[in-house]
């Protein structure tokens, strides 16, 4: 079994329509793990992720400031909704991919994460006001929400309100304390269950949620005519003796049933469970793992080709590069990039909720950590303020590599391209680098906090200097590294 991606580097020497308007929403779009507090080697909530998106695309790493807003403001949706907006917004880290209603990522200063990933509903005949809410949900979350129960508490009021303008989507949303899944249907219909301590939650891009307890409201929480809704539309038939199953009723056929959620869900399944599941048995949606989650794990599985499975395709690389399968592999051709959000509560968010990012496919990057506690970074790392990119967050350019030539986003994206130009040798050649360089993170990680901590108890900025510093030097260092590897041993035999 697969326990660490970057050692198979060395042992394997891998729509809907709305007012008139079409939003695409493809089916493959993402991937998630999250492990609560008490499945985790240091005790922390965990989420990884990968962000896939096809087509060209760039990722702008913004911090947004708290902000002040007039009374009687409002947030406007891209289909002209107006949602009220509260007099102060947080701080918040955004992982803006512009242009796109579905892809963004936030971490905000209480350590709260929001992703999503793509899971299509049946419905057909959705209720949606003021032409629904789509991109603004997760934001709104990310300005507002203190924990991650009240972000989902958050995002059900407006969906409520407004309806969801996509055929559906599930968000994990995670704190340094729990973290819950929101599956949400076009329309208004949702249904949102915390993760429980000791467990993994896995998800594709199919709903997972399966038989839950509707009337336990400490852990569920769900539209009110969930199950009415579904008995009228003829999903959902109570004289059959079967319990209320939300992923049956609610999820569409093509997706429950296509072979990549499939393949995505059976290739995570079993190395983390402590059980083995064949590919034809109903995956629960929660396991207990054979062993406690660490963030390398976590990244292992991020970047995971089905290495050493009948499922990998390039017999250990040697068949070409593992993204020929733009959709197959849990780290795919359209990755955009992975994180694994470390979420701890013995300490201030500031350095105690972390993203460890890598950049564009996780199976050849190293980990960057992002502390929660930046509050800002180089030009290169975005193309436009964050005003400008809230403003004008869907005017986006035709042409993003000659808006953005010295964006450093395309430093990650060669290595990616280098990568697959001959994968099994690269695979050699970056993999011991990120191997040792995730390592030597690992093992500095508590005394680099420690100190910053100390910093911080008489000089806040100094120790936020510090928490910038550090996501600046060790992507600069990372891509030293991997700069000096493709320009002094060349891909080629």
């Amino acid at each position: 079994m697969i326990t660490n991606r970057l050692l198979v580097f060395l042992l394997l020497i891998s729509t809907l329509s709305v007012s008139g308007q079409t939003v695409v929403d493809e089916p493959f779009n993402c991937f998630t793990l999250v492990a609560g507090k008490g499945a985790t080697t240091d005790g922390s909530v965990m989420l990884a992720h990968n962000e896939d998106d096809y087509g060209q695309q760039i990722v702008n790493w913004l911090v947004v400031p708290r902000q002040e807003h007039p009374e009687g403001s409002v947030v406007k949706t891209q289909w002209g909704g107006q949602i009220k907006q509260v007099r102060g917004t947080l701080k918040y880290l955004w992982f803006e991919m512009p242009g796109m209603s579905f892809s963004d990522s936030y971490l905000n200063e209480h350590g709260v994460v929001v992703v999503s990933n793509a899971c299509h509903s049946r419905e057909d005949s959705a209720d949606l006001t003021q032409g629904g809410i789509g991109w603004e949900l997760r934001q709104v979350m990310a300005q507002r929400a203190t924990t991650a129960r009240e972000a989902v508490v958050i995002a059900a009021q407006l969906i409520e309100q407004f309806g969801y303008a996509s055929s559906g989507r599930t968000y994990t949303v995670a704190d340094p304390n729990e973290a819950w899944m929101l599956s949400v249907v076009k329309g208004k219909h949702y249904l949102a269950h915390r993760i429980p301590d000791g467990a993994v939650a896995i998800l594709p891009n199919y709903y997972t949620l399966g038989n839950v307890n509707l009337s336990d409201t400490l852990n569920c929480i769900a539209s009110p005519d969930l199950v009415s809704y579904a008995v009228k539309r003829g999903w959902y038939k109570p004289e059959t003796g079967k319990s209320f199953n939300f992923r049956e009723a609610y999820g569409s056929e093509s997706s429950l049933t296509h072979p990549v959620n499939i393949k995505r869900m059976w290739g995570a399944i079993n190395l983390i469970s402590s059980r083995y599941f064949e590919m034809d048995e109903t995956f629960p949606w929660i396991v207990a793992p054979q062993r406690k989650v660490t963030v390398e794990w976590f990244a292992n599985i991020l970047g995971s080709h089905y290495e050493g499975t009948p499922l990998d395709l390039t017999d250990g690389y040697t068949k070409g590069h593992p993204h020929a399968d733009s959709a197959d592999a849990i780290c795919a051709a359209h990755n955009q990039y992975g994180f694994v959000a470390q979420l701890r509560n013995w300490m201030p968010a500031e350095p105690g909720a972390l993203l460890w990012m890598m950049p564009r496919r996780p199976c050849v990057q190293a980990m960057i950590p992002i502390y929660c506690g930046v509050d800002s970074l180089p030009s290169n790392y975005t193309f436009r303020n964050f005003r400008d990119a809230i403003d004008h967050h869907f005017d986006k350019p035709e042409d993003l590599f000659s808006a953005t030539p010295d964006h450093i986003y395309w430093n990650f994206s060669r290595v990616a391209d280098s990568a697959d130009s001959n994968y099994l040798r690269r695979a050699r050649q970056i993999g011991p680098a990120a191997f040792k360089f995730n390592r030597n993170l690992l093992l500095n990680q508590e005394q680099f906090e420690l100190d910053v901590l100390k910093l911080g108890q008489t000089n806040k900025k100094a120790a936020t200097r510090a928490l910038n510093l550090m996501v600046i030097n060790k992507t600069d260092e990372w891509l030293q590294t991997i700069r000096k590897i493709l320009e002094t041993q060349p891909a080629q035999w």
